[in-house]
């Protein structure tokens, strides 16, 4: 199945298009109800978790952890996306210039709670902004090229501290009914990218097909949520 959509590329100016362009479908204007549900699992009785978020966007997420008394790192290509987050939020903010990545800008709170990179996420690093206690992605690893994930998964387990739980969401449908993006990432594929490091824990799996997918060929979405968390040296 893996196959039907493993040459499927979408270049960083298409996603800056589609945010120039209000093509933000995936934008959801609520906290994520499977973060929500999840949440006390992530956090596990910890308080100022240092929340990544791999690909924000603009999610309401971030200020909902924020109000929570977390921190939060977002990653985005779109300075547009970035934005929209604080002035859709009525935050106040600062911008600068991130030496350790050329071109790079980094987009902060007054507060200092939230801080976003507008970036390519292949040019982020632990270097940058050390390693997290939580990682949320969601739409992340399932908008990735997925010639990518490979090198995807090393980025993302280089950036967990060792009480990191990274709750990972992610699509299963028939991909000979829709070429992606999100694309289609099976609970294999997350054990054979993430399973050498991490233990790996289906937490709720829930029908998520939608009119909005119906269009785009789909009779069947589900959604996954899995929580990962490294493993024990040894």
């Amino acid at each position: 199945m893996l196959e039907q959509q493993a040459d499927r590329v979408m270049e960083l100016s298409e996603w800056s298009q589609r945010w120039q362009e209000n093509k933000i479908g995936f934008h959801q204007p609520e906290v994520h109800s499977m973060l929500q549900m999840n949440y006390e699992a992530v956090v596990n009785g910890r308080s100022g978790v240092r929340w990544f978020f791999p690909l924000c966007g603009k999610a309401v997420d971030m200020k909902w952890l924020a109000d929570l008394g977390h921190s939060v790192v977002g990653v985005e290509i779109s300075e547009m996306a970035i934005r929209q987050f604080f002035q859709e939020n009525n935050m106040t903010f600062s911008e600068e210039d991130v030496p350790a990545v050329p071109g790079a800008k980094v987009f902060q709170n007054s507060e200092g709670s939230v801080s976003l990179y507008q970036c390519d996420l292949f040019s982020f690093s632990s270097a940058v902004a050390g390693q997290f206690g939580a990682i949320w992605d969601r739409g992340s690893l399932v908008a990735i090229n997925p010639r990518d994930r490979d090198r995807y998964a090393a980025l993302i387990v280089s950036l967990m501290a060792p009480d990191c739980r990274y709750l990972l969401d992610t699509l299963l449908y028939n991909p000979e009914l829709y070429k992606g993006p999100p694309f289609f990432v099976p609970d294999e594929q997350v054990q054979s990218l993430f399973g050498s490091r991490c233990d790996v824990k289906l937490l709720q799996s829930v029908d998520a097909l939608t009119d909005r997918q119906r269009a785009w060929g789909l009779d069947a979405l589900t959604e996954n949520v899995h929580l990962l968390t490294l493993k024990a040296a040894n």
